[in-house]
């Protein structure tokens, strides 16, 4: 019989720990217990980079006291603990490279190379050095175009992704190639999720690289500021989205950690679809601006629809979303007002 999981006997590197999805994964392993938590922020490590990566899992596997301070999250210390052995360490990967539509169309040769560097090279020397778990967090946009909705995990190979971000989306779809394959060869226990379109306080907000959520609400509320009569929205309005609530998703990966040592990906979503027409009015309405929304349907749409078939994640670990989504768009709002100006 298994042992149950047990956070306080593990220790576990958080790749993109201090990032947006990163910083509610950290503090939901606190709340579980987790005693040593070690965070590789990217002005300490370049994850690109093999002998980086080398550097890392060599400070991670040094014994508590030894370790840099720059490796544990803000105001965490972690308890007196043994030495832990390669096998006693998890690592979850958020770690990414990502933005936009725009983003995406202006930098597809980053978006492909850094997020295929810095997964391969993660997960091949976290099993050259006999590491328990890898946990790879891929994208909805690893999705072929025209998957049928609501996209199942074996529809993954069935087309090609989407243009716009198709270099990111096949960037990481090669982990689940490479957790497959280390699996099958040498029994590494890598898994993979599939985690869609993710929004909540602290998300990006920059009009250069954000998603649709952010993007919206930033030009609402300066709209609002300045007396503008109008924000225009990309695209014809037509396309359908999925979004997952970041601490619902924080939820999700680390259900998986606990429960999950399978093969295959499985999706992590609400099961709540919205056309972005309907996104921008629900956005207009909660921010209050009393303007008008127009489509410029001469940029791009992106994917025609999204919406994940979120069965396995509730079979297998079971993880269901907790947010309503116009609680999610509240709080992130709320969150945004707050901080814009500091």
């Amino acid at each position: 019989m298994n042992q149950p999981f047990d956070w306080k006997t593990k220790r576990v590197i958080v790749t993109g720990g201090a990032g947006f999805l990163g910083s509610f994964v950290t503090r939901k392993l606190v709340a579980r217990g987790a005693a040593d938590i070690l965070i590789p922020r990217i002005e300490h490590y370049n994850l690109t980079d093999r002998d980086e990566i080398r550097r890392l899992l060599d400070e991670s596997l040094l014994p508590p006291g030894q370790r840099p301070a720059h490796l544990l999250p803000d105001n965490f210390q972690p308890a007196n603990l043994p030495t832990f052995q390669p096998a006693d360490l998890i690592i979850v990967h958020l770690a990414a490279h990502v933005g936009g539509i725009g983003a995406n169309r202006e930098h597809p040769a980053e978006f492909f190379y850094d997020n295929l560097m810095m997964g391969v090279e993660l997960i091949h020397q976290a099993w050259q050095r006999g590491v328990g778990k890898v946990v790879a967090i891929g994208t909805v946009c690893a999705y072929p175009k025209f998957t049928p909705v609501p996209f199942k995990e074996d529809d993954l190979w069935n087309g090609y992704p989407e243009e716009t971000n198709a270099p990111y989306g096949l960037a990481k779809k090669m982990l689940l190639v490479q957790a497959q394959a280390y699996r099958q060869q040498y029994g590494f226990n890598a898994v993979y999720l599939l985690p869609v379109n993710l929004y909540g306080p602290g998300d990006n907000f920059n009009p250069a690289s954000s998603h649709v959520i952010p993007a919206l609400i930033r030009k609402c509320l300066e709209a609002q500021e300045s007396s503008e009569k109008e924000i225009v929205v990309w695209g014809d309005g037509s396309p359908t989205r999925e979004f997952l609530y970041v601490e619902d998703a924080a939820e999700g990966i680390l259900l998986a950690t606990e429960k999950y040592d399978g093969a295959e990906p499985v999706n992590l979503g609400s099961g709540y679809e919205i056309s972005i027409k309907d996104l921008a009015e629900m956005i207009v309405r909660l921010t209050g601006f009393s303007g008008r929304l127009v489509f410029d349907p001469t940029k791009p749409n992106g994917q025609p629809r999204r919406g994940l078939d979120v069965t396995r994640a509730r079979e297998t670990f079971g993880f269901r979303a907790g947010t309503s989504f116009e609680d999610g768009l509240r709080a992130t709002i709320a969150w945004y007002r707050e901080h814009r100006k500091q």
